[in-house]
This record gives structure tokens, C-alpha cells and sequence, in this order.
């Protein structure tokens, strides 16, 4: 067909739509291509209500129990974010006020973190907490190799310790960065990492040790001070200086607040680095992370580099180049918005509620928790042992969310897979009535459970874990 000819297709089929209702357009009562392009171009409302319908078909988040991710903010910070999400967060020359707004909220945080120096320490925001995590294990592998070339030794064998549970980012960053990964096992009696038989994982070609501040499966902290004390004994005895990064992707925007005496910061002197995810429980949307080095001697130089682009010099300490500028605004705004002393009230609320539902669990027959929601409000359950029945935690898992709700079941870490466990993360935004009714739904569904005379059949798509 000419080309004139399709521009009248075209004209003409926009000026019928216009005069039909949105689901009788072209899209809505048609099919279109999944994998391609259509043809023509459609109105933006009908295209709008295409994608909005198919959005509708996911679960409802304030009731996505299974992600660690804010589900939701109040109605000045939705206005601050359409205000916003333009913004790319690189472009410091551009938007020199939200790179000096992104400055600020690191200093807030290293300040929280109990950096010695504050006027000296280093940190960055980042789109998540998982590349967080890995700038500091690049820090990390970096600073032990210029050690080793300094003394003229070997450096193409690092490897990291760490436990058995940790997130999925660490394994990342030990296949993408050619370290190997030591893992210490999670055992019925050390049910989190917490520096026994450490001495059995470390040696000189060790560039740190990882602890986490809210182990995704349960909600524990690792002793992160009983762990440094720990390697205090290996140095004594081996003269090997290694130091602590600190994964609190959940915990460093809970334990400042919640559990101030805990020493698990900068005032452990062996953390060289922490990171902390600002879409937990810092409150904001994704995605949006942080990291903060104790001083600059803990971020090789040879890490930033400085780009001359858009207009400026650009030092730059992250992993992908262009970033949402919108989020480190909404950060900025929480801590305008709530300080201290809200964020305490508010992360006491969601630890309330946790233990609240916790229990309520551990009063019904056929569980014991793992985990009670003391530490971040997360928590987690089992199935008792030697408590028969003929159903399992996945089975309850599908129950709720025939109910809308995500509450998932998945087996421990590797060493103790045969352990199936359920958790529930409570966030701002999951309010006291709704825990109500979440225990009443796990209630009448046990109920209806302990009715079968037979296993449910499963489908086979596996445990619903999601970090």
C-alpha cells in the first residue's frame, strides 16, 4: 500500500476509535502482537487501560508479604516522585541539587552508622542494596590485592567467607568477580553465622568476611561483634588483619532505631564497609541503596572514576552508570519528613505488629517459630516436629493466597534444606487490623487443612521464596 494510502488507514481508524468506548477499540476488543509491534499506532488512553488491566493481574503489594520491598508511601512523596522521575541521578551537572541532596543522605547514614569521621568517610547511593553489596566486596578484593602486590605476593586466588544464608547478590558477586565463595553452614545449633570455627575458613587469601543484619530466611542478626572478636583471636594467633563488611540491607534502617545499644556499625572496628537497602526499610520505593565506607582508606581510589560528561567533571562510584534521581529525593524527604524519632516510631509499629502475629502462631497447635520479629519484623515458623498431619507450609502458602495474600514457604539454606520454614515481613503500611486479619485467615485455613483425609496435589512449581 503507498504510503499516502496508510496514513488514510490510519486516520481513518484513530477517527473511528474516537467515537467508540475504550474496551471496543482496536487492542481491547481485538488481540494484539505479544512479541512485536503492531502496525498502528493507538490512542494513549486505550493503550493506558491495556497495560493498567494487565498490571491488575498481579497480587495487591500491601498484601505481599514475601518482599522486603516498601509497598507504600503517603501522598506527598507520590507527589514528590511524579515531581521527580525525570531525574537521571548521574547527571550531577545537570541536577547539582539532587547530587548535593545525595551527599547529604549518605552523611545522615554514615552518621546513624557511627563513622569515627564523618568529614572523612565515603558513600554513595546506589539503585539497590544488592550493588551495594557487591561495591563493597569490590573494595574489599581490591584493597587485599594491592596489599599482596605491595608485598609482592600472589593475588589471583581471593576468596570470601560468609554464611551459608545469604542473599543471592553474594554468589553474584563472588561468579561475576572470580572469588570463591566460602560458606559457613547454618547447623540446628549455630542457626546464623556467628564466628565458630572461623579459624577453619580464613587464610591469607581471604579478602573479608560478610555479616548480615537480617538474614532473609528468618529475620536474625549475625553477631557482627562476636564475629570481629572472633577474628581479634585469628589475628593474634596468625597475624592475618581482615576485615568486616556489614550486609544490612534490612537492618541498618532498623537497628539505629530500634535496638541503639546493639554494636554492629562503625563502632566494631574491623567494619570497613556497610550497606543498607533505602526500599526496605528505608522506607522509599525501588529501588534505591547505599553503602558507606568507614574512611577513604577502605574505598581504593582506583575504584571512582572521574568522567568528563554532560558538562563537568564526574567522580562516579557505582556500578551501572545512569540512576533514578527520584528516590534519593524521597530518601531525603523520609528523613526530612519523619527524623529520628519517627523513624523509631515507625519501625517499632511494624516490630509491634511483627511479634503481634508471631505470636499469635506460635499459640496455634501445629507450629514453633524459627524467628519472633525482635530484631527487623521478620519472622518465621515451622511445622512441629513430629506434629503429623497430611498437609505442609506450601500447602498453606497456596491457601492464603487464594486469600490475597503472600506469605511464602521455602527450605533453609543448603545445609539444612530438609527444614521447609514460612515468613511473614511486615513493612509500613501493614497496619495492626490487617494483622487481624491475617491471623484469621491463617487460622480458617488450617482449620480447612486439618479436614483433609489426603495430600493436596502441587503443581510442581517449587517453593515461592522471594527475597
Amino acid at each position: 500500500m503507498p504510503s499516502d494510502d496508510r496514513k488514510s488507514v490510519f486516520r481513518t481508524n484513530l477517527s473511528d476509535s474516537l467515537s467508540l468506548p475504550v474496551f471496543s477499540r482496536s487492542g481491547e476488543a481485538t488481540e494484539l502482537p505479544k512479541f512485536s509491534l503492531a502496525r498502528d499506532s493507538m490512542l494513549p488512553e486505550t493503550a493506558y487501560q491495556i497495560v493498567h488491566d494487565e498490571a491488575m493481574l498481579d497480587g495487591n503489594a500491601r498484601l505481599n508479604l514475601a518482599t522486603f520491598v516498601t509497598t507504600w508511601m503517603d501522598d506527598h512523596a507520590n507527589r514528590l516522585y511524579a515531581e521527580s522521575f525525570d531525574k537521571n541521578e548521574i547527571d550531577k551537572d545537570e541536577y547539582p541539587a539532587t547530587a548535593a541532596v545525595e551527599e547529604r543522605c549518605w552523611r545522615i547514614i554514615a552518621d546513624l552508622w557511627h563513622a569515627p569521621d564523618p568529614g572523612h568517610t565515603i558513600g554513595t547511593a546506589t539503585v539497590g542494596s544488592s550493588d551495594a553489596s557487591m561495591l563493597g566486596g569490590l573494595a574489599l578484593k581490591r584493597r587485599w590485592q594491592d596489599a599482596r602486590k605491595a608485598a609482592g605476593k600472589p593475588f589471583d586466588k581471593p576468596n570470601l567467607v560468609l554464611s551459608s544464608a545469604v542473599q543471592v547478590c553474594w554468589e553474584k558477586f563472588c561468579n561475576y568477580r572470580d572469588v570463591e565463595p566460602r560458606f559457613v553452614p547454618c547447623t540446628p545449633e549455630h542457626f546464623v553465622f556467628d564466628g565458630t570455627e572461623l579459624e577453619n575458613y580464613v587464610d591469607e587469601n581471604t579478602i573479608g568476611v560478610v555479616a548480615i543484619m537480617g538474614v532473609t530466611f528468618n529475620g536474625l542478626y549475625e553477631p557482627v561483634k562476636q564475629i570481629s572478636a572472633k577474628l581479634d583471636e585469628i589475628e593474634q594467633k596468625t597475624g592475618l588483619d581482615i576485615k568486616i563488611h556489614v550486609d544490612a540491607a534490612s537492618g541498618g534502617f532498623v537497628a539505629p532505631f530500634c535496638q541503639p545499644d546493639l554494636e554492629w556499625d562503625f563502632r566494631v572496628s574491623r567494619v570497613a564497609s556497610i550497606n543498607a537497602s533505602g526500599h526496605k526499610y528505608g522506607l522509599v520505593y525501588p529501588g534505591i541503596g547505599w553503602a558507606v565506607w568507614r574512611d577513604k582508606a577502605a574505598m581504593p581510589e582506583s575504584l571512582i572514576f572521574h568522567v568528563s560528561y554532560l558538562g563537568g567533571d564526574l567522580p562516579t562510584l557505582a556500578l551501572p552508570f545512569s540512576r533514578p534521581g527520584a528516590q534519593v529525593l524521597l530518601q531525603y524527604y523520609n528523613f526530612l519528613r519523619l527524623g529520628f524519632e519517627g523513624y523509631r516510631a515507625t519501625q517499632q509499629e511494624s516490630l509491634d505488629v511483627a511479634q503481634y502475629i508471631s505470636g499469635e502462631i506460635a499459640a496455634m497447635e501445629p507450629f514453633e517459630l524459627v524467628s519472633k520479629g525482635d530484631t527487623i519484623p521478620v519472622f518465621a515458623w515451622r511445622i512441629k516436629e513430629g506434629y503429623t498431619s497430611t498437609w505442609t507450609l506450601y500447602d498453606l502458602a497456596d491457601r492464603l493466597r487464594l486469600r490475597g495474600w503472600l506469605v511464602p514457604a521455602y527450605p533453609m539454606a543448603d545445609d539444612m534444606s530438609n527444614l521447609v520454614l514460612q515468613r511473614v515481613v511486615v513493612k509500613n503500611g501493614m497496619s495492626h487490623d490487617l494483622a487481624v486479619a491475617l491471623v484469621a485467615d491463617i487460622k480458617s485455613q488450617v482449620s480447612y487443612l486439618e479436614t483433609l483425609e489426603a495430600p493436596l496435589p502441587r503443581d510442581g512449581s517449587g517453593p515461592n521464596f522471594h527475597h
